[in-house]
């Protein structure tokens, strides 16, 4: 039977921080993952229309194996600018790539989502100053949801989106963790029974009474537009991974969001999921056939990982509160 960890949340991954910067005026905001010990990364991207920093450096070909942070933010291609304030925040602590005496190189990838023109400006104020804000509110403790951080100005499939969180502690002692900031073109919520698509997906009653509401869904509109949409987020855990399994982990976590968002990966989002390791814990192995003896741990992994997705973007919906004519699911009249 799954059991959730003491939080269900990506900071009972030991090794992990989180912090949010909330500007409900601008409608916006931005989420950070911190790894005061670094972690081992992935991404898989799937989205078409994707925004995003220091990607590239996380292919396993390439040289870097540590980052330090992780930067979730609204504000479109504006929003990037935050994780310049994330990276001299982390600076200032010493915690980045070692340049001998000189200092340190934070390393910190970063994804952003469109949630321009849902407050008084179509620009959010976002600059470095909110990264470092969020950073200030890093925490190993429990993490706020809902329309705060980067799921502030989240719409999703016409219900206010928001940022989720959920967590997962494995038969082998292993955490996983995600937390999601939902903005999605496609819905949250199965309209032939008003409730989300996977409700399926709860642990005991986390989701709670709110998350067990049957409500009229919104009409969705999938005419063409510019790309207003994105969903991101990162998966966590505290198993010992290269490079390679992070993003494979990341691969495998989007399933949980093709669950509970359809339709997902379109052409208007540009869906990004980041895998983090803080390398706390061997993987098990499975003596067998199979070259890689831990192939099957990875096969549970990115299994949890997925669903701790799926369930991190119920929270994120269920927890939303209304802003303006975003209206939350928890608002929404009765099916």
């Amino acid at each position: 039977m799954a059991r959730i960890g003491r939080m269900n949340s990506m900071t009972d991954v030991a090794g992990v921080m989180v912090g949010h910067y909330t500007n409900r005026e601008a409608v916006s905001g931005v989420t950070v993952a911190i790894f005061p010990e670094g972690a081992v990364p992935g991404v898989d991207v799937r989205g078409s229309a994707p925004g995003t920093r220091e990607t590239d450096c996380l292919d396993p070909v390439n040289m870097i194996r540590t980052i330090h942070g992780i930067m979730l933010g609204g504000g479109s291609v504006f929003g990037l600018s935050a994780a310049d304030g994330v990276v001299r925040w982390l600076a200032e602590k010493g915690w980045g790539f070692p340049m001998e005496d000189l200092g340190v190189l934070p390393i910190v990838p970063a994804a952003i989502l469109y949630d321009c023109n849902r407050g008084p400006a179509f620009v959010p104020p976002v600059d470095a100053r909110w990264g470092w804000a969020a950073c200030e509110a890093a925490t190993n403790g429990e993490i706020a949801q809902g329309s705060v951080g980067a799921g502030t100005g989240a719409l999703a499939g016409g219900v206010k989106g928001g940022l989720g969180t959920a967590s997962e502690v494995l038969d082998s002692g292993i955490t996983v963790g995600a937390l999601v900031a939902v903005n999605s073109l496609g819905s949250v919520v199965d309209p032939a029974t008003g409730s989300p698509w996977e409700l399926r997906s709860e642990i005991g009653n986390e989701f709670g009474a709110l998350g067990r509401r049957a409500v009229k869904v919104p009409q969705m509109d999938f005419s063409p537009r510019p790309a207003t949409n994105t969903t991101i987020g990162v998966v966590a855990t505290d198993a010992v991974l290269t490079k390679a399994q992070c993003q494979k982990i990341a691969q495998m976590a989007h399933d949980g969001m093709a669950r509970s968002i359809r339709p997902s990966h379109t052409m208007f989002d540009g869906d990004t999921l980041f895998c983090a390791a803080t390398c706390k814990r061997e993987l098990p192995d499975t003596p067998g056939f199979f070259e890689s003896p831990k192939a099957f741990a990875i096969n549970e992994l990115g299994r949890a990982a997925a669903d701790c997705v799926s369930r991190a973007i119920v929270h994120a919906i269920v927890r939303a509160e209304t802003i303006g004519d975003m209206i939350a699911f928890k608002d929404l009249p009765e099916k």
